[in-house]
């Protein structure tokens, strides 16, 4: 045996226990790395807020903290009128189930000639072998829940923490990233960076400000309507269409439409053909103007980097994609030469008259030459 082989062996087996520790290491804190990169892009979207803050002279940490205060403000009370309208459509219909159990009643009896009663029917629920395990299932449910109610809190208190943490220390995590590098190297890092501040804070930005103008839009329809909890719902459309990718605008309308079914089927079609009309108008007038300077990019583009963040990274990778491509997009844009395009019809989408001319004309000559051969065949018989 060549003395070098057991050596190789041992670091063979060494070098795959270490790759299977790394990946068994990488999987245990997959959760974590996604909270911070969650975290990096929130605090990217308030550094612009901060930074103008901090250059009037107010400290970078309570800066940090009047931004996120703000937005926790906001959260809360989204979740609160959504909670409101939430709770009141389910009292309304526990109000109205008795009298609506009575008329199914009154239809069955009338229908099939039975002689059900309510009291029958709530004794025989109450003594039900279903109702029982139905409960205790509800119980093992109501804690796994509870569990996962937990769990996304804390996520959610891991993200902001960290986020805030980036944001208040901002240039000092700049400065310690770019002492490690050569200084050629540390002005494309701080240019990238400030590229991501760019364009993440300007897309959520936009999205709050398209989020407004879809509320209020919204608003003034149900409120013409008189669709009941009109508020609750035109912040619902607003938030829901532009902070969801792709499937937002079908989760904003579908409530609206659901509250207005109730009221009058009629009203619910004038929502669908408002939400439509706004969509469109929402697409090729105002998000070209709003976005333009800020996310530019191509919906195509917009609409394959969230599936394809999706795909990566789930909901996360959803909601990071467009920012993160629309940076990439920038960043790149600088190193990739271009040319002027000349001046030719066929790019813009026109034929030449030559090329049509020349089509035309070898069209009537090949008519020509097929009525020749016609009129020399029935002549020959």
């Amino acid at each position: 045996m060549p003395r070098w082989l057991p050596r190789a062996m041992v670091l063979a087996l060494a070098l795959v226990g270490v790759f299977q520790l790394g990946t068994w290491a990488f999987h245990q804190v997959i959760g974590l790395l996604l909270n911070i990169l969650i975290a990096f892009f929130l605090a990217l979207a308030v550094e612009p807020a901060v930074s103008r803050m901090a250059a009037r002279g107010m400290r970078r940490g309570f800066a940090t903290f009047l931004v996120f205060f703000g937005l926790l403000i906001m959260v809360a009370g989204f979740f609160t009128l959504l909670g409101s309208m939430l709770a009141g459509q389910i009292i309304k219909m526990i109000e109205g189930f008795p009298d609506y159990l009575d008329s199914v009643i009154n239809w069955v009896n009338t229908t099939f000639h039975t002689d059900l009663r309510r009291v029958d029917i709530q004794e025989g629920l109450l003594h039900s072998d279903w109702l029982r395990k139905y409960a205790q299932n509800s119980a093992a449910g109501v804690l796994d829940v509870s569990t996962q109610v937990l769990g996304g809190l804390f996520r959610l208190l891991t993200i902001a923490l960290f986020s805030f943490y980036f944001a208040a220390d901002g240039p000092r995590l700049r400065r310690a990233l770019c002492s490690v590098l050569p200084p050629a190297k540390q002005a494309e890092v701080l240019r990238a960076w400030e590229i991501a501040v760019a364009k993440t804070g300007g897309y959520l930005y936009s999205r709050g400000l398209m989020a407004l103008i879809s509320g209020v839009a919204h608003y003034v329809l149900l409120e013409a309507l008189g669709i009941p909890y009109a508020p609750v719902l035109a912040v619902w459309v607003g938030v829901v269409s532009q902070f969801i990718p792709t499937i937002g605008t079908y989760l904003a309308g579908a409530l609206p439409m659901l509250i207005a079914f109730t009221v009058s089927p009629l009203y619910a079609l004038w929502v669908l053909i408002f939400v439509v009309v706004y969509q469109q108008f929402e697409n090729y007038m105002l998000q070209p103007k709003l976005t333009s300077k800020t996310v530019d990019i191509h919906p195509a583009v917009a609409f394959g980097s969230v599936i394809a963040g999706t795909a990566l990274l789930g909901a996360i990778g959803a909601l990071i994609a467009i920012p993160a491509v629309a940076t990439l997009q920038a960043f790149l844009g600088a190193y990739v030469k271009r040319y002027d395009v000349t001046d030719d019809p066929r790019v813009h989408g026109h034929r030449g008259r030559g090329d049509g001319t020349r089509l035309l004309h070898r069209v009537r000559s090949l008519w020509v030459r097929a009525r020749e051969q016609r009129g020399s065949r029935s002549t020959g018989n």
